[in-house]
This record gives structure tokens, sequence and C-alpha cells, in this order.
């Protein structure tokens, strides 16, 4: 028997970053595509506020540069995938993937991807987000474990990895190339963003 309390740390969520190689071909390819696809069909209205969203399959009109992309998006969540045992898995992955362009003061309200396993977001152009925090359009995760600790004792916090921002949002800056992946179910939201480029992004969802 030991004395010493040890720390289980229970109920962990995965938020899967990665920067991809040669993102700068890749996202030449993928702003040709879009940019056409903006200026020859109308936007949809799912959780954006304002902006511009594509269809959600964009693995039909996006060419070999969308298929690449959803390759690294199936690619990750396999590293990520395990059986209820640990095992490695290699799911056959039904996917829907979708653009979305974000001028000055357009954003995301919070919402999650129901039907799916994963979802995960690519930045073709941050709008210059990651060299000025000034511009807003951030990535923002709710706290799955509810708002009850910060309601209670703002002040406090858990000591433990993860347990400084319990009951608070976290957010991720958006990158030029990078993916973050995340369970469907969080819920999510992207802040306005305020700069005067165009915030480039591409979503898609991992479903069984």
């Amino acid at each position: 028997m030991s004395t010493t309390p040890q720390l289980l740390p229970m109920f962990a969520t995965p938020i899967v970053v990665l920067d991809v190689a040669d993102a700068a071909t890749l996202n030449a390819e993928l702003r040709t595509v879009i940019g056409e696809r903006e200026r020859t069909h109308p936007g949809t209205q799912h959780s954006n506020l304002g902006g511009w969203q594509s269809t959600w399959d964009m693995d039909r009109w996006g060419g070999v540069p969308a298929i690449k992309l959803l390759a690294i998006g199936r690619n990750l969540a396999n590293r990520f995938t395990t059986d209820r045992e640990g095992n490695p898995v290699a799911p056959t992955w039904r996917a829907n993937i979708w653009a979305n362009v974000n001028r000055s003061g357009h954003g995301n309200e919070f919402h999650s991807h129901p039907g799916s396993f994963w979802s995960a977001v690519y930045y073709v152009d941050d709008g210059g987000i990651s060299a000025d925090a000034s511009l807003g359009g951030e990535l923002e995760f709710m706290d799955p474990r509810g708002p009850g600790p910060a309601m209670y004792a703002p002040q406090l916090a858990y000591a433990m990895p993860g347990g400084l921002s319990v009951g608070a949002n976290e957010m991720v800056r958006p990158q030029t190339g990078r993916m973050v992946m995340f369970p469907s179910w969080v819920l999510h939201q992207v802040r306005p963003y305020r700069g005067a480029a165009e915030r480039i992004s591409i979503a898609l969802n991992l479903s069984l």
C-alpha cells in the first residue's frame, strides 16, 4: 500500500495538431479551386456567421488537392484511433469535406458535428492571424467538463496537466498549413476575424 496520492487523469479529450509537409504547394492548389468555386457557386448556411461556405462535397469538385488533403486527414485519424483494448485499427472512413472563406467580421457560432467520429479543420490561409493575435479568428473549444469549477471558484484550478483551464474554453490560433483534428462531439466556434485579408480553411468530418 502506498501513502503517496496517485493522480488518475480520466476523461481526456484529444486535440491533434499537425503541420502538413509541403503545405505551400498544396495550399496554392487548394486556393485556386476554392476561389473558382466561390466565384461560380453560392454559399451555404450552417454555423457560419457571414463568409462563404461551400457544399459539403469538396471531394467531388476540389480535384487532386482535395483528395490529397482528405488522405492526410484519414491517415491522421488512423494514428489516433484504436479499439477498446488500445490496439491499432484502420477504419474505412466515410468523409464529407467543405471550404470556408471568412473576411472581416465573419465567424462561426458554437456547434458540434453529430454523426461523425473525428472532425478537422485545415488552414489554407490564416489571414495573418498567426502573426497578429489582434486579428481574432481563433478556433475555440468549449470545455466538455462543464462550467462548474469556473463558476464556483474561478480563481482555483486543478494541479494536473490540463487542469488550469477547467471550466473555461481553450483556443487554437490558426496557422497556414496546419490541421487541427478533434472529436466531433466537442463544441467549438470560430471567433470573428478582424483582418483585411481572407481566412481560408477546409473542414472535414470522418464517420464510419
